[in-house]
């Protein structure tokens, strides 16, 4: 029994400095997987707001909703406030953002239009930190005869998300076919749609018409020449006879590999 006592006292001995260096190590480990830098507020970014009613009167209470963007990979609670200038005009307390695209609604408050412009910014609150969050454009309403409007008859902006040539690779003399993905985050409109390398247009499509939101152009076959060591494409679209270029995700620029934007 002596023996055994001995042994186990022997043993616990043994055990008990990697268990205290064990603990720490594993209590810092569960910090950092709560605590790390997971969540950047760069990840966000506002790619519309939308005010309800539109277009506003004088005096009529005003409501708000986001779509905010989350470029990360988490999850984070939040409070969000629309600001016109440095007044807080509309406040959504403690909301879940997730990754992807996130409908932010603000409740209708006190605040009232009154000025011949207003433009409006969208700050995040995350643990007592307010800073502003990233504008993919400038939301600002104008008084229309109608009165205050965020969509108004404002044209765009345009985003070119994904341009594509069929076929791919191309040969110098072969027809090619290209399809655009376009989105609208203005009004929806009629317009012409061209890609153009330079200063010469590849191809065109007209009077075509552009939801609000996203979507796919198929352009007819054009047999374009092939010259250069490389050829860039831009996508333009025309409203009413004034061109507008769009942003683009990156550049499409055709290589002799063959002929790839890929």
């Amino acid at each position: 029994m002596k023996r055994t006592r001995i042994a186990i006292l022997l043993g616990l001995f043994l055990l008990l400095p990697s268990l205290a260096q064990s603990q720490p190590d594993r209590g810092r480990e569960q910090f950092f997987d709560k605590r790390g830098p997971r969540f950047q507020e760069s990840d966000l970014r506002i790619t519309n707001l939308e005010m309800s009613p539109d277009p506003a009167r004088a005096g009529q209470r005003l409501g708000f909703e986001a779509t905010v963007s989350n470029r990360s990979s988490y999850s984070e609670r939040m409070s969000l406030f629309v600001k016109d200038r440095d007044e807080v005009v509309a406040e959504a307390r403690d909301v879940l953002v997730q990754p992807g695209q996130n409908r932010i609604s603000f409740p209708r408050g006190d605040y009232r239009l009154s000025r011949g412009e207003h433009c409006f910014t969208v700050e995040v609150d995350i643990e007592r930190s307010r800073r502003p969050v990233d504008l993919a454009r400038e939301f600002c309403a104008s008084k229309t005869p109608q009165g205050w409007s965020l969509s108004g008859s404002r044209v765009g902006p345009f985003f070119v998300e994904d341009l594509e040539m069929l076929p791919d690779v191309a040969r110098p003399g072969q027809d090619v076919r290209f399809k655009v993905r376009l989105r609208n985050d203005g009004r929806p409109l009629r317009a012409n749609i061209r890609i153009q390398d330079r200063d010469e247009t590849v191809v065109q499509l007209s009077d075509v018409p552009l939801s609000r939101g996203q979507g796919e152009y198929q352009f007819p076959s054009t047999r374009y020449q092939f010259q250069r060591f490389d050829h860039c494409f831009i996508v333009i679209v025309d409203v009413e006879r004034t061109p507008y270029r769009i942003d683009a995700a990156r550049e499409f620029c055709a290589k002799p590999l063959g002929w790839t934007v890929k």
